[in-house]
């Protein structure tokens, strides 16, 4: 018997290969999937990691309205020829290109995942522009799965759709955590002494660390003014910035590279494949975002038995309870942030009751196969719908 088919599209395939990592190899136990995407040669390299079929579209994350016209005949050509019964999107790009095709092929099952909502920070005409894709994408997508509660209280707020469209698979996250692979008892005393050596961190330093793109509305320019005022008074405090920037999306302030570039306690090491290392040396996360779906960054920390300070904005708020398992702060305040910074590192009974709730939260509550097998069962059940 014939595996029913499932296509699954993203803007760019690092969201295949880490926000869904592993989720569509183990979909292919029950389906024929195929893996649609941007960045024809990245798209190629993942599916012959996975040995997953891949399908290019040329897709981009800006607003391109003529491409996106493009993109759209090509997704519904090849869905047309394909057929399948479920075609699921994630990130807004994928989404409203990915529903309209798959809507103009007639494609029964019309997926759509948001873990995002970057029109939160837009204004103007470019917000209406932006609320106005939003609604043509549910409309277009038989149900929408929202990946927190926060997210699903926005959606329904700005009533992009209604109520009944909406469902959020497992407790929240498009993909869980592997608590086997994120955990701090993969690294030995002697290989973190030599790694925070490298980066040339002090071994007596408490290393606040943030993992992620490093632009703007992930609070970095926040972050970087907190602690380079925190450090004035705490000299024995680094920061570790785990990630890329992005100067073309969402650019930092010219005063947040300067100080960046010159501070001798703030070390970035790019883009990281692997950053289970960089969490394990370090003390805490900090997560300043202005915006989230469900940040994987927060479930990969509190695995490897990081307390977080978060901003109290939708699944950061979700992962994080204050005085838990972490502190939540207010969005874009550096006085809150700079505070919290130093309480978490000064405090060590704090430091450590925190610390303490951590794993035991991610364990329980957002293992991955956990979230697969949710996930597994609400394709299984609109299978069995007419």
């Amino acid at each position: 018997m014939n595996k029913p088919k499932l296509i699954r599209i993203t803007t760019v395939p690092v969201s295949l290969e880490k926000l869904l990592e592993g989720q569509l190899t183990f979909m292919q136990t029950y389906f024929e999937v195929i893996a649609v995407s941007s960045q024809k040669e990245k798209l190629k390299e993942f599916g012959k990691k996975n040995n997953i079929p891949v399908h290019y579209v040329p897709l981009t994350r800006k607003i391109t309205p003529l491409q996106d016209i493009i993109s759209v005949w090509k997704l519904y050509r090849f869905l047309k020829k394909e057929k399948p019964q479920i075609v699921h999107t994630h990130t807004p790009k994928a989404g409203i290109v990915g529903m309209l095709a798959a809507y103009l092929a007639g494609a029964p099952h019309r997926l759509h995942t948001v873990a995002g909502l970057p029109l939160l920070e837009a204004t103007g005409s470019k917000r209406k522009l932006l609320n106005l894709v939003e609604k043509f994408t549910y409309r277009f997508a038989t149900k929408v799965y929202p990946n927190s509660k926060g997210l699903q209280e926005i959606i329904l707020k700005n009533k992009f759709t209604k109520p009944d469209k909406l469902e959020i698979i497992a407790n929240g996250s498009s993909n869980g955590i592997d608590s086997s692979y994120f955990s701090p008892t993969l690294f030995s005393k002697q290989q973190l002494q030599e790694k925070r050596k490298k980066l040339t961190i002090p071994p007596e330093d408490f290393v606040f660390i943030f993992v992620g793109r490093l632009v703007t509305d992930k609070g970095i320019n926040e972050l970087v003014e907190a602690f380079d005022s925190l450090h004035k008074t705490h000299k024995n405090t680094s920061l570790l910035l785990v990630g890329d920037f992005e100067e073309e999306l969402d650019p930092l302030l010219p005063k947040t590279i300067k100080i960046i570039k010159k501070h001798p306690k703030i070390i970035t090491t790019g883009w990281q494949d692997d950053v289970r290392i960089f969490y394990a040396l370090s003390n805490a996360l900090v997560f300043p975002s202005y915006r989230e779906g469900f940040p994987n960054v927060v479930l990969q920390a509190g695995a490897m038995e990081l307390p977080a300070i978060v901003t109290d904005i939708n699944g950061c708020n979700e992962i994080i309870t204050h005085q838990k398992n972490g502190l939540i702060i207010p969005v874009k305040s550096v006085s809150k942030l700079q505070k919290a910074m130093e309480h978490i590192s000064v405090n060590l009974e704090l430091y450590k009751r925190l610390q303490s709730q951590t794993r035991t939260n991610i364990t329980n509550n957002y293992e991955r196969q956990f979230v697969w097998n949710e996930l597994l069962k609400e394709y299984q059940t609109l299978l069995t719908k007419k």
